[in-house]
Parts: C-alpha cells; sequence; structure tokens
C-alpha cells in the first residue's frame, strides 16, 4: 500500500514543528547574552557611579568586538547543516572545528590588539577622568576571555548546525547562573571590585566555551572526526564569514549613526532613542530566534539537495515572520502607556517615547519578513549577495538619518528612517529570494 503524498497543510504542520522546536530554545539562548552585562551593571552599580559608567564604556566595547564576530555563528551553521542535509556528519563536525579553531585564531588576534591600546580606547569611547580607570582595568581583563566568547559563538554555530539549539540554552543558562554567582562573590566577597567582576565574566565565558568544546569533541570522537587544525578549512570558513562581516559591519554602522543622529536632537531625543532601541533590540532577539531556525532548517535541505523543501520552508517561515511581527506590534502599540512609565517619569522624554514606539510597532510586520527572509539566504550560504544589500541600504539610511536634524525633524523621524531602512533591508531580501538564485544545493555551496 503506497504512503499518501503530503498535503500542504500536513507539510505546513511539520515546518511549524520544526520550528517551534529550534526558535524557542534559540531565543532563550539569545536573551541569556545579554544577561551577562546586566548582571554586571546590578553588581558594580552598588560600588558607585565612576565604576558604573567605566563599566558602561568597556561592555560598550566588548559587545562591539564580539558582535563583529558574529559571524562565526552565522557563516557555521549554514556549512554545518548542509553537511547534515548530505547525510555526511563527520564533514559537518570537520567544517565546525575550522570554524572554531578560526574563532582562537581571531580572539587571539583581538587579545594582542586590545590589551596595549586598552586606555586610548577608553578614552576614544568618551569616559570621563574617574571612569576611565576602571574602564580600562575590565577592558584589559574581559578582554582575556574574548577567545571564549568566539568559540562559543563558533560552537553554537555547530550545534544550531546540527539541529540543536537546545543544548546552547542549557549552556547560556548555566553560564549567566555562574556569572552571576562569580560576580557576587569575587566582587563583594573576596573585595576585588570591578576587577572581581571582569575576572567572573572571563571566568563564565572560558566555562561556557569548555562546555561546548567538550560536546563538539565527543561528536567528533563518535563519527571519526579530526580535531586538528587544517589549514584549508580555516581559510574558507574566513573566506565564507568576510561578506557576512561586511553586512554586520555596515548593520552596526546604522545603529551607530541612529544613535549619533539622536543624540544631536537633545537629551530628552537621546534618552528616549535609548529606551526605544532597547525596546526594538529585544523584539528583535524573538524575530532572529525564527531566522536562526531557517538558518538550520534551510542549510539541510539544500544540503539534501531538496530545493521544493527549502521553498516550502522559506514560506513557511515568512508566514511565521509576518504573523509574529503582527502579534509583537500590536503588543507595542497596546502596551505603551503601561510600560513606558517603567522606563522614566520625564514629560519630555515620554512624549517623544509615545509618538515613536509607534512608528516601531507598525513596522514590526516588516521587521519580521526581513529577520525571516536574512535567515534564509544565511542558511544558504548567500553571504556576498547580503553584504552587497546591506551596503546599499547603508548608502540610502545614511542621508535619510542625517537630513532628519538637518529639516528640523525630531525622534519620529528618525524612526522613520529606521522604517525605511528596514523596508529597503525587505525589498532587496524579496527580490533576492523571489529569483530562486540562492537556491545552490549540495554538501557545499
Amino acid at each position: 500500500m503506497t504512503q499518501a503524498p503530503a498535503t500542504p497543510r500536513r507539510t505546513d504542520r511539520r515546518h511549524d514543528r520544526e520550528i517551534i522546536a529550534l526558535a524557542l530554545p534559540a531565543f532563550g539562548s539569545l536573551v541569556a547574552e545579554p544577561l551577562f552585562v546586566m548582571v554586571d551593571s546590578a553588581v558594580i552599580g552598588h560600588l558607585g557611579t565612576p565604576q558604573l559608567a567605566g563599566l558602561g564604556v568597556a561592555a560598550a566595547l566588548l559587545t562591539t568586538a564580539v558582535s563583529v564576530f558574529v559571524f562565526l555563528a552565522y557563516a557555521t551553521t549554514a556549512a554545518v547543516a548542509r553537511r547534515v542535509g548530505a547525510g555526511d556528519l563527520p564533514a559537518a563536525i570537520r567544517q565546525g572545528m575550522d570554524g572554531i579553531w578560526l574563532a582562537l585564531l581571531l580572539g587571539a588576534a583581538v587579545i594582542v590588539a586590545v590589551l596595549p591600546t586598552a586606555p586610548w580606547l577608553v578614552e576614544a569611547f568618551g569616559a570621563s577622568a574617574t571612569a576611565a580607570p576602571y574602564a580600562t582595568a575590565y577592558l584589559r581583563i574581559s578582554a582575556l576571555g574574548i577567545p571564549a566568547m568566539l568559540v562559543v559563538l563558533a560552537a553554537t554555530g555547530v550545534l544550531r548546525g546540527l539541529q540543536d539549539t537546545r543544548t546552547p540554552l542549557y549552556v547560556a543558562i548555566g553560564g549567566f547562573s555562574a556569572n552571576a554567582a562569580l560576580n557576587v562573590f569575587l566582587v563583594y566577597g573576596a573585595g576585588l571590585g570591578i576587577v572581581g567582576s571582569a575576572w567572573g565574566t572571563v571566568i563564565a565565558q572560558c566555562g561556557m566555551a569548555a562546555v561546548y568544546l567538550t560536546v563538539v569533541i565527543r561528536g567528533a570522537r563518535r563519527h571519526g572526526a579530526s580535531l586538528r587544525p587544517d589549514a584549508a578549512g580555516i581559510r574558507a570558513s574566513a573566506q565564507a564569514g568576510v561578506p557576512l562581516l561586511v553586512r554586520t559591519l555596515s548593520l552596526r554602522a546604522v545603529l551607530l549613526i541612529a544613535t549619533a543622529v539622536a543624540a544631536r536632537l537633545g537629551d530628552a531625543e537621546v534618552a528616549a532613542h535609548q529606551i526605544v532601541h532597547t525596546l526594538w533590540t529585544l523584539l528583535a532577539f524573538a524575530l532572529d530566534a525564527i531566522a536562526i531556525a531557517g538558518q538550520a532548517i534551510i542549510g539541510r535541505y539544500l544540503g539534501a539537495e531538496d530545493r521544493d523543501g527549502a521553498r516550502a520552508a522559506c514560506r513557511r517561515m515568512v508566514q511565521w515572520g509576518i504573523a509574529a511581527g503582527l502579534v509583537l506590534g500590536v503588543l507595542v502599540a497596546l502596551a505603551r502607556p503601561l510600560f513606558i512609565p517603567l522606563f522614566t517619569s520625564d514629560p519630555a522624554v515620554q512624549g517623544p517615547l509615545l509618538s515613536t514606539l509607534l512608528v516601531v510597532a507598525v513596522t514590526q510586520p516588516v521587521s519580521g519578513i526581513v529577520f525571516i527572509l536574512d535567515g534564509v539566504l544565511m542558511g544558504a550560504g548567500d553571504g556576498p549577495y547580503l553584504a552587497w544589500a546591506m551596503v546599499v541600504t547603508l548608502a540610502l539610511f545614511a542621508p535619510a538619518a542625517w537630513a532628519v536634524p538637518a529639516l528640523g525633524g525630531g525622534l519620529v523621524a528618525l524612526w522613520g528612517a529606521m522604517a525605511l531602512m528596514m523596508t529597503v533591508r525587505m525589498l532587496t531580501l524579496w527580490l533576492r529570494t523571489r529569483s530562486g538564485r540562492w537556491i545552490v544545493t549540495g554538501a557545499s555551496r
């Protein structure tokens, strides 16, 4: 008796189960990472204002340094997932090890660059004379943990490519808990102050990296994959990451320009902008979780040479992105009057917030499409197009944003420019997805 072909509804349900199974744990691990800085802030905040200000500068520098290398996770996820789809687990793990070795090399290079230049970097970020010593001390110690942070990124990509987002969630929860306990003990119990907080973060990150390496090494031994560094494989991982690095730098430039423009609008506007940006980032985590599922699923389908499965998964995930964007947008629009007082009691800040958050709410469905298609193309290994599209978006956004203060616009106008940026991204990604040129099957692109 032959099995009945899968109906579209049955196919959608299968994709839904896959998306939920991958996206929910991914969301948890995404949210856990920013909690590291929040714990450090809560602990150090009781030491004094100069210490907290120093942490703010050092944390901004560290976050920038690490986020630039997020391609270690994205590129590794896509490459590993393709080989999983092709049924070659040893090659998948071997590809992941190349990404981990690259992370170690990049981490060592960052340490060499940061340690001697820490005072200059702190000064360039505008730290005050009282905060600068604390920022420099925290930055120099925390920089020692950057190789571990980058290994965590690459190893997370390995596990995502293997269709495992639960282990990263458990590691993130464990790392967050260890970081909190170490911070309290070293800062207050051992009396080390801000230096203790830095060492607590380094130890927690090294512990997370050790857990990831243990998991990956066990998998390598189980499937007979080599653990030795392979120059050609490391070089290939770096080459795959360069376009995603360009994309990430262009996106960071967009966010930096937005902050710089907000600072020129006045103190109330830049304060409101910071709150809006924080909420926008939180919303992005929810949408990015679906995109991460997309990277893993699309890579696996293309590795298995299943073009129809990749198209169907892409279509279903876009539907998820739109639905999630609509839900988030409605929640933001309706809850604005309720949560704005939680952030500020200043009427001068609340006014711009109320209107600007409405712009953010309206654009959430667009953001949903952008995040999903971004993840789909990453999963397909279409990095060069993503880099080109983001550079074009930056070129259109920059003059629109700088025109806001010149034309007498306010924060609503600035976030209107941000909405324009997201719309341009949506159009460029939609055109690429519709063309089908991203569908390149096989164990490697």
